[in-house]
């Protein structure tokens, strides 16, 4: 048996070695896993996959696929893989370049594919996968089989001896889990299924345009860049439609292009195909877009250029918004208004909104556009409000004051019994009439991006809110929320609900 290094191959590397091994007669048993520390119950599983056969050969999740959160894996791909060749049942061990084992299995066409005893019920399987595992082995001529040990959790134990978080988040998150279990924040992700949100607000086209430095211009104190290239992602309320999209059957929206360099085919084809959009048309205005030039190497945003008309809807264009939303709002039984106070939000639309809307979600944005004229009080009544507290205070006029008195003020005269704010790197203040205060810590670790993080938060703790979950829950999984939006640059892609219940899953074990 080769040594440890011996062992780990490159894929294709891999597939040949197992094709001479079948035509020698061998049986190739194969087992995939991320193995972020290895344990006795892995040790075990490896054990019995071993006398399944003759060859035994592991693969090992690559690391920008391990989906259990920002702070894993806790050991990078060539540690894990090195761990795994190292235990003598071992023969051979290759990081898998792909999301899941499907492709992988369809390459090295093993005669069994291996999984542990939870994950012999489908049902059980938060990423839905080992159905199309069985499938993959099934094609290639071979069978699934389970093993029957102990069984840890390496979350768990990582978490319990080895904790990648801060004393106070650590101590924070092991209170949390005496008072909620696993089960009962997956059941919120689970029934969103049934809800039906109807989103409300502009549509914003982001824009990166990377540069890379050059210096000072020579003539003028100014600075040069050179372009590298244009990346553009749906943002604004298609953003937090496609945010809904991946935990609701279908997302209804309501929401505002320019007849002018409307950009309409690639905001349609920005949206997930399960929102059902209704498009009105602004007279003589674009389709907002908000450049952004970045410095690529730190992803360091430059300066922004807004393209756009934010003047208010003129009462023709008011009308017919208001005759859309009242033909919509009947079918809703959640309502999510993301105001980015760029004219389409007029007294009558939030009128109508606020009388008739069955729950009602609101977050009013404070941006270069708007500043001070964009307030959550532009709203008579609220179900929920979700906004940072930097816009909190500037609606209260309030910079340094208890922040618990600015969000009881606010709650008493939107007549809104349940309010969230996101504080970043803080965490957020969560409140409920009945419940009074909480105060929840930061999730995230790597951050990558922040733009966009705010509508992610925004629309999964609304699906909470509408299922009347506790505040503390909902504020929980709106930074697990916003965990997994900091680590996507712009919108390029909404929150998903499987990495978003492993990366939970991962948090309370």
């Amino acid at each position: 048996m080769a040594g440890t290094v011996g062992k780990i191959l490159a894929l294709e590397d891999l597939a040949g070695a197992m094709e001479a091994l079948r035509g020698r007669g061998k049986t190739v048993v194969h087992s995939h896993g991320v193995y972020d520390l290895l344990h006795i119950g892995h040790i075990r599983h490896l054990e019995q996959a071993r006398r399944m056969g003759d060859v035994l050969v592991v693969t090992v999740t690559e690391d920008q696929h391990v989906n259990k959160g920002p702070h894993r894996p806790a050991f990078p791909q060539a540690l894990r893989a090195e761990a795994v060749a190292a235990l003598g049942v071992v023969d051979y061990v290759a990081v898998n370049r792909w999301p899941t084992a499907v492709e992988t299995i369809r390459l090295l066409r093993p005669q069994v594919y291996v999984k542990g005893a939870d994950y012999r019920d489908p049902g059980e399987d938060l990423t839905g996968k080992i159905v199309e595992e069985r499938r993959a082995v099934e094609a290639v001529g071979g069978r699934i089989a389970f093993t029957e040990d102990i069984s840890f959790s390496s979350s768990a134990l990582l978490n319990r001896f080895m904790p990648s978080f801060p004393e106070e988040l650590a101590a924070y998150l092991g209170a949390f889990r005496q008072r909620y279990g696993e089960d009962q924040i997956l059941g919120y992700l689970e029934a969103a299924r049934r809800l039906r949100p109807l989103v409300v607000g502009e549509t914003i086209v982001d824009e990166y345009q990377r540069c890379e430095s050059m210096g000072k211009s020579a003539k003028e104190p100014i600075l040069a860049v050179k372009y590298l290239d244009t990346e553009q992602f749906p943002g604004g309320a298609l953003a937090v439609a496609n945010h809904l999209a991946d935990f609701c059957e279908e997302v209804g929206l309501v929401s505002l292009l320019g007849d002018v360099d409307s950009l309409e085919g690639f905001v349609r084809r920005g949206l997930w195909s399960n929102v059902r959009p209704t498009f009105l048309y602004k007279l003589g205005a674009p389709t907002i877009v908000k450049r952004r030039f970045l410095e690529h190497y730190l992803m360091q945003k430059l300066f922004e250029v807004y393209h756009m008309n934010d003047d208010p809807l003129d009462a023709a264009g008011e009308e017919a918004l208001c005759a859309s939303l009242r033909e919509e709002l009947p079918r809703h039984d959640l309502v999510v208004v993301a105001d980015y106070g760029h004219g389409m939000m007029g007294r009558r639309v939030i009128d109508l909104l606020c009388r008739e809307a069955k729950l009602l979600a609101v977050n009013t944005q404070v941006n270069a556009g708007n500043l001070g004229f964009n307030a959550i009080s532009r709203y008579p009544r609220a179900d929920y409000v979700c906004i940072s507290e930097r816009e909190m205070r500037l609606e209260a006029r309030d910079r340094g004051g208890s922040l618990h008195d600015v969000m009881l003020d606010v709650a008493r005269r939107l007549r809104c019994p349940r309010v969230l704010i996101t504080r970043g790197k803080f965490g957020c203040v969560c409140y409920d009439e009945q419940e009074g205060f909480v105060e929840v810590p930061a999730l995230a670790g790597q951050v990558v991006d922040r733009v966009g993080a705010g509508d992610a938060v925004l629309a999964i703790t609304a699906l909470c809110v509408a299922q009347g979950a506790p505040m503390e829950a909902t504020g929980f999984i709106g930074n697990a929320v916003g965990a997994q939006a900091v680590t996507i640059v712009g919108n390029r892609t909404p929150v998903r609900r499987t990495p978003l219940a492993r990366h939970i899953v991962s948090l309370l074990k």
